[in-house]
């Protein structure tokens, strides 16, 4: 069998192959809702106090491409924005978190499909204000998502999923390290039209060398006095 993705196989009595034998089986806990602190932003629970400044900073997005491949929005007015997140913000799955830099909040991102038997879980929902977009904090808020799910949690796997048509998306997506697995066709669909959906994934045998890369990208020095990265990641 020679399928790339499979990470790994041995044989059983019968001349089988098999996956490898884990060590720990045990459900992992469902993400906290405490709220993560990196050096370029923080991730709070989203909460019906983020709504209008979100709101605002998805305004700035002039074209509305921002809302092309979400399930949701554009959003006519705060009032309607702020229904939405008081709907959603005390989901468990979806987890949301509010993106802020410098305390004001620009993005949104979830963990969802959490299967705590499984250790596997996802993110997304993620929309970024085009202030937070190609930044170090936008980076630094997925490190800190994925370091929880690896480091503070232990979970084995953690996915991303997007239109398959969405390239921004699925270029963020190998930009952060993530191994595409896949699309699933007419997966389902919405705003009335289907959606095929492109799989990625990062398992925990991947992450410390991920890290490590993040480290050395996020540290100060890999940035000029503008912010403009001197190495890309």
């Amino acid at each position: 069998m020679n399928d790339p993705l499979i990470t790994g196989q041995m044989l059983n009595a019968q001349g089988q192959p098999v996956g490898l034998p884990l060590n720990d089986t045990r459900a992992r806990a469902h993400p906290p809702r405490s709220p993560m602190e990196g050096r370029y932003c923080r991730l709070e629970p989203l909460s019906p106090d983020h709504a209008p400044g979100l709101y605002a900073a998805f305004r700035e997005d002039r074209t509305g491409t921002l809302w092309t491949y979400m399930p949701h929005g554009p959003f006519d007015s705060p009032d309607a924005y702020v229904d939405w997140v008081k709907a959603v913000a005390g989901h468990d799955d979806p987890l949301f978190f509010s993106v802020l830099v410098k305390d004001e909040p620009l993005g949104v991102a979830s963990y969802l499909r959490i299967d705590r038997v499984a250790q596997s879980l996802e993110t997304g929902w993620i929309t970024f204000a085009p202030r937070l977009q190609r930044t170090a904090a936008a980076t630094e808020a997925h490190v800190l998502m994925m370091a929880r799910a690896f480091d503070e949690l232990g979970y084995r796997r953690y996915e991303w999923k997007c239109d398959a048509l969405n390239a921004a998306s699925r270029r963020a997506a190998e930009r952060l390290g993530f191994t595409y697995e896949g699309t699933f066709r007419q997966a389902t669909h919405y705003k009335g039209r289907n959606r095929d959906t492109a799989w990625f994934s990062v398992i925990d045998s991947e992450w410390p060398a991920l890290q490590t890369r993040f480290a050395a990208w996020l540290d100060p020095a890999n940035f000029d006095t503008e912010g403009r990265q001197r190495e890309r990641l």
